[in-house]
């Protein structure tokens, strides 16, 4: 295995907008080419829009784009910033008399988060499409990650600050990369198993395990907090059609399930999204597999390159705190 930068997966570009004061953003990921897209949605409460174009039995087999946005259901009108983006250069599939853009969505829920009255716009994601370019997307307090939080059992008050991450790597001539925003219930672990970021202990110096508290309440919570859902997408160089992919982004949740714990709850909207850029012959089982470690890693990667900030402990925050007690 052979870690390379998400933009040398190739065939896309990223772009981020957001308004720091308000606690949100989006992220647009933008397809050089229509390109095959599957998407597997696996929390009890997603917020989406054009999602049903990527149903295998549904006619559309490639899109133009993916919107990750906060702002929840509010956020749902960004995806219009984007087709207008796209419109105005001619973008889209062609129905004849135009070119229609297809723009897939999904949104977490930050409305805690900062000012819950602002959310992604249209306007917010025309720019995150003209900041879009192929250099290597900034991570941590960014784009959709600027206002994604962790740990939030307990509420806000023993939460912790999360972001956007990416990781990708190379297998052979099979290149994948993942791109993630992680804004979870549960509690994060690194791939080598450590806890770095959830549920925090009554103190703030150090974690509490939520399923421990799960189990020690045993149901008799009354709202484990619905404001969740962590958002990603998979792009490979390998060659797919929509169904394979959608099977690819189902193994991809693999990736989530050892990275975030719980999840899939009735209080996230965990999608992914998995993007066909290239025409590398490989195969299905081989890159499901590299999926769902490079999102592992890319969850540790929105965990460990946020700074505190809404009043949110950052993993970097609480690591500084523990070296120094160790002194």
């Amino acid at each position: 295995m052979k870690e390379i930068g998400i933009m040398e997966v190739g065939g896309f570009r990223i772009g981020h907008a957001q308004n720091e004061e308000a606690g949100t953003g989006c992220t647009v990921f933008l397809m050089d080419e229509m390109s095959p897209t599957g998407l597997d949605v696996r929390g009890g409460g997603p917020a989406s829009r054009e999602s049903q174009l990527l149903v295998p039995v549904f006619q559309a087999d490639r899109i133009n784009a993916i919107l990750l946005s906060g702002g929840s259901a509010f956020g749902l009108d960004a995806a219009g910033g984007v087709q207008r983006y796209l419109e105005e250069r001619n973008i889209g599939f062609d129905v004849g008399v135009t070119k229609v853009p297809l723009v897939c969505q999904s949104c977490l829920f930050d409305l805690t988060v900062g000012r819950m009255d602002v959310r992604p716009d249209g306007a917010m994601a025309y720019e995150a499409c003209e900041n879009a370019g192929y250099e290597a997307p900034k991570e941590g307090n960014v784009g959709a990650g600027i206002g994604c939080s962790v740990g939030k059992y307990r509420g806000m008050e023993r939460a912790m600050k999360s972001g956007f991450g990416t990781f990708a790597f190379q297998v052979g001539a099979v290149k994948v990369g993942a791109i993630v925003a992680v804004n979870a219930l549960g509690d994060i672990y690194d791939p080598d198993g450590n806890r770095i970021g959830g549920l925090l202990n009554p103190e703030k110096t150090g974690f509490s395990s939520m399923v421990e508290e799960m189990f020690t309440d045993g149901g008799e919570i009354e709202d484990i907090y619905s404001n969740n859902t962590t958002l990603g997408i998979i792009v490979t160089n390998g060659r797919f059609g929509k169904t394979q992919l959608t099977k690819i982004a189902g193994m991809t949740h693999n990736g989530y399930a050892r990275a975030i714990r719980p999840v899939h709850t009735t209080a996230d909207g965990d999608s992914i999204y998995a993007v066909s850029t290239g025409a590398v012959e490989c195969d299905i089982n081989l890159v499901g597999v590299m999926a769902s470690h490079a999102m592992q890693r890319a969850i540790a990667r929105a965990i460990q390159t946020a700074e505190t900030a809404y009043g949110l402990t950052s993993w970097r925050e609480l690591s500084a705190g523990a070296s120094r007690s160790d002194r």
